[in-house]
């Protein structure tokens, strides 16, 4: 049974359609990518996802039940959300941060105990951010904030996490650092992950499939060698693409074409 199965969906901001007609599968313990150029509809499909957009039409299940049979509290219970920006109007220290994972959890009362505590701990260890416990998150840069935010996610014991560009504005080497950690995240833990990216090598390397959307609708689902097509890309992103094998493992490496180049594909 997939974890996550979506049929038919349309999602809807007001009167504007911003999803057509998505049928999804997501099984247990994938690495899950969805891609797509500006205003293809990936980060409403996310909030779709975690029931922060009315469902226009279609159907979501989470775990074999109806998405809208879920109280808030029983969602976030299974599903943990990593926003692309958090806002920093009222920075909390990091281990308070981290904490604030297991609100879904508590019971009446409301106060962490010595089990609550002691996942938040572990949480901080597995993403490397123990020794910031005590900052405060404007305190910390792009990188560490971001392992911050899916230490949370993880001190949440989701069966699924939905990640929204986590590695945007980020460079390059703590984006390998925000991938390898939800790689580990997904392996060690078993965990379910969904993410939107802008970047197709990383969806490339990472993603057990890929979902390409364009103009709110899907342009096509499949492993990275059957979706990353030069031809495919060139059409949803309106420029030329070069699709190459990388020396790593034989994967897709894409490579946007400026103009004055274009010729010579």
């Amino acid at each position: 049974m997939p974890v996550i199965s979506v049929q038919g969906l349309d999602l809807c901001y007001g009167k504007r359609q911003v999803l057509q007609d998505i049928t999804m599968q997501v099984q247990r313990g994938e690495f899950y990518l969805i891609i797509g150029p500006n205003g293809s509809g990936k980060t409403s499909l996310l909030k779709g996802l975690a029931n922060l957009l009315p469902i226009a039409g279609g159907r979501i299940e989470i775990l074999g039940r109806p998405l809208t049979s879920y109280t808030r509290r029983q969602l976030a219970q299974k599903i943990a959300v990593v926003p692309q920006q958090i806002s920093l109007d009222f920075p909390f220290t990091v281990a308070d941060t981290v904490l604030m994972g297991r609100a879904p959890h508590l019971g009446l009362m409301r106060v962490e105990g010595a089990a609550d505590h002691a996942l938040a701990t572990e949480a901080m260890h597995f993403t490397d951010v123990t020794h910031l416990a005590d900052r405060r998150l404007d305190q910390l840069s792009g990188g560490e904030r971001q392992r911050v935010i899916i230490a949370r996610a993880l001190c949440q014991q989701p069966e699924i996490i939905l990640l929204d560009e986590p590695t945007a504005s980020l460079d390059p080497a703590h984006q390998i650092q925000i991938m390898d950690l939800m790689e580990r995240f997904r392996a060690e833990k078993g965990t379910t992950v969904i993410m939107v990216s802008h970047d197709l090598n990383l969806a490339a390397l990472y993603g057990d499939r890929l979902l390409l959307l364009h103009n709110g609708r899907t342009e096509m689902v499949g492993s990275p060698v059957e979706v990353l097509i030069a031809e495919r890309l060139a059409a949803c992103y309106g420029c030329a693409m070069l699709v190459e094998k990388d020396s790593l493992g034989g994967m897709p490496r894409v490579t946007p074409v400026p103009q004055k180049y274009s010729q010579i594909l």
